[in-house]
């Protein structure tokens, strides 16, 4: 998602858990036609968690018919962006000549580099009776050294994943590796990206072999060391520590992290850089117009703010 009206928040609660670092409760904004964006990343308090340099969580929506998502063709640089849904089904198209749909259990991870366009729509099929849609889109800061690697795009379906179940637990690993199982994304640093649903008063430990760790909340009630937290909240660990998670009621949280960045970065609109001025470089590309088009959605793009 491209476009947030929302400020960021002033620093947020006092810590709880010796073990939790921050409590980050996102800003929402309300886009029209009942769809809401929740941004945990960036926030006053904390800019990154390892890679992870933004963190949207987008609906449950239910679009009536006639209605859906239209995210216009709109540019990246300097990062990859990942699209994971519980429900629904976006059409992606981008300047690579890419055109798919993700649904959900599938990921696309598409690299922008130096430079890439997309756009992400409700397919012209699935507006007819209104449809529905729900899910996480992420953004991973490159390296600096691969900043302006060329532009890529990979879609894995749902039969990719590895998948740990026992009676109180089903773990996803979408990115990266957890609990010995490894996903075969290909990533440019130590990313870790997981999807579990747990029942009540189902434990999982989350052990400390990734730097930088934070769980979201998507439903139910979870303890971590004797506090309760309920959905939307986006709980950042310091490093080191070994987290155990109980399930008050049956619960459903994201896990993600990897290895701290190699340095800061910036971030102005969808351009993310270690230096600043090839963040206004790009600005005076898209609005020159010297970015690529996306092939099948040319009608429309989404201009340069002005702030």
């Amino acid at each position: 998602m491209s476009f947030f009206p929302g400020q960021d928040p002033t620093p947020g609660a006092k810590l709880q858990c010796e073990a939790i670092k921050q409590i980050i409760v996102p800003r929402t904004a309300d886009l029209g036609d009942g769809f809401s964006v929740r941004r945990a990343l960036p926030s006053a308090q904390t800019r990154m968690v390892g890679p992870f340099i933004f963190f949207d969580h987008f609906g449950p929506a239910e679009f009536r018919a006639g209605k859906g998502l239209d995210v216009r063709s709109h540019p990246h640089i300097g990062l990859a962006t990942v699209t994971y849904l519980f429900d629904g089904e976006i059409m992606h198209r981008d300047s690579l000549g890419t055109a798919l749909p993700i649904r959900p259990g599938e990921i696309n991870w598409m690299t922008a580099g130096r430079g890439i366009v997309h756009s992400e729509r409700t397919a012209a099929e699935r507006r007819v009776n209104g449809d529905s849609l729900h899910g996480l889109q992420m953004w991973v800061a490159l390296p600096a050294d691969r900043e302006e690697m060329a532009p890529a795009f990979a879609h894995h379906g749902i039969e990719e994943f590895p998948v740990m179940r026992d009676d109180a637990m089903t773990l996803r690993v979408v990115v990266g590796s957890l609990h010995g199982k490894r996903s075969p994304v290909a990533t440019t640093s130590d990313t870790m990206f997981a999807d579990v649903m747990l029942k009540a008063r189902g434990i999982f430990p989350l052990d400390a072999d990734h730097e930088e760790r934070a769980i979201y909340l998507l439903d139910g009630e979870i303890d971590i060391a004797g506090d309760r937290f309920t959905p939307g909240r986006l709980l950042v660990f310091r490093p080191g520590d070994r987290i155990t998670v109980r399930a008050v009621t049956d619960a459903h949280f994201a896990i993600v992290g990897g290895a701290a960045m190699d340095g800061p970065r910036h971030i102005w609109w969808n351009f993310v850089s270690s230096r600043k001025e090839r963040i206004d470089q790009a600005k005076a590309e898209w609005k020159a117009g010297r970015f690529d088009i996306v092939p099948g959605d040319v009608e429309e793009f989404i201009p340069l703010p002005e702030k």
